[in-house]
């Protein structure tokens, strides 16, 4: 069984302390955020224990999808690539970026840059990065980039019709594969508010219709979602979690994680397994939340 480990929205604590010119426009917004209220809620101690059961669990591939940091400093994205790097290396680590690492804009060389070898596909060379694709085992792992800077109050991202054009060419260029698609932002309708929300969502719903995926992964929404869309000849099912860092607080969980089992049954299909491990608050860890898997129906590919 070939292990898929999915873990989102990191927001990487503690917060760099900013110079006051950092601080113009959106990112003091999000600052006096961090001071009031998510400063209490993602914590370093449950992403130590969420690395302490990863390393434990011993999966053959993370995804990570997105939002590794909060207001997009410089000092923020070091701060994600040493994590990044003590989490796994990159050919075993595969990241997409959030509305959060894209809070405002930031110099390539001053943000992004320094996870591009998590976030580039085996053909490093291709431009632009995004889509990027990586076999590994069965799967092949296209990752999407929905993360673009929004004005205050907004948390949208969008793909652009040149990278949906480019998804197509390689679902089909996978499709004898098990075809796993990564992004940030939710692909089914109506799960985020609409400043929230996938603006490109139909476009992005069109190619699936046509080509078909055996398996979405998002994060955003700092919840467990369970949906599917339409394929060529079968149902998609699409999957986002919870924050990897977060107390439980108001309406939304403490920190899970999902670990899949990719399980071949005969030439053309693959059981998919899940399991979730949330942190327990009383034993100050990572553990089981069910007691078995739940399966996916078979993919076919």
């Amino acid at each position: 069984m070939y292990r898929l480990a999915h873990i989102s929205d990191i927001h990487l604590p503690p917060l760099p302390r900013p110079h006051i010119k950092d601080l113009l426009g959106k990112r003091l917004l999000g600052w006096l955020s961090w001071q009031k209220r998510r400063r209490h809620i993602h914590r370093s101690e449950v992403l130590e224990q969420l690395s302490a059961d990863l390393l434990q669990q011993a999966p053959d591939q993370i995804a990570v999808t997105g939002d590794l940091v909060n207001i997009s400093l410089p000092a923020e994205f070091r701060m994600a690539a040493d994590w990044l790097n003590a989490l796994g290396p990159p050919a075993q680590v595969s990241v997409v970026p959030g509305n959060h690492d894209a809070y405002v804009r930031v110099p390539e060389s001053q943000g992004l840059e320094a996870w591009k070898a998590y976030m580039s596909g085996d053909d490093s060379q291709a431009e632009p990065a995004f889509p990027y694709l990586r076999r590994r085992g069965p799967l092949s792992l296209i990752g999407l980039t929905t993360a673009l800077p929004t004005a205050p109050g907004l948390a949208s991202g969008a793909l652009g019709e040149q990278q949906c054009a480019a998804l197509e060419c390689l679902l089909q260029e996978t499709r004898q594969s098990v075809r796993v698609v990564l992004l940030h932002h939710s692909p089914l309708p109506d799960v985020s508010k609409p400043r929230k929300a996938l603006r490109d969502g139909e476009r992005l719903r069109a190619v699936l219709k046509r080509q078909g995926a055996e398996l979405i992964l998002h994060g955003h929404e700092h919840r467990l979602i369970s949906g599917q869309l339409e394929g060529p000849d079968r149902p998609i099912p699409v999957r986002g979690t919870a924050s990897a860092s977060a107390l439980p607080h108001a309406h939304k969980p403490g920190a899970l994680y999902q670990l899949y089992g990719f399980e071949q049954l005969d030439d053309k299909r693959w059981q998919i397994t899940i399991e979730t491990r949330g942190y327990s608050l009383d034993k100050g860890r990572f553990i089981a939340v069910s007691d078995a898997p739940a399966i996916l129906d078979p993919a076919h590919a």
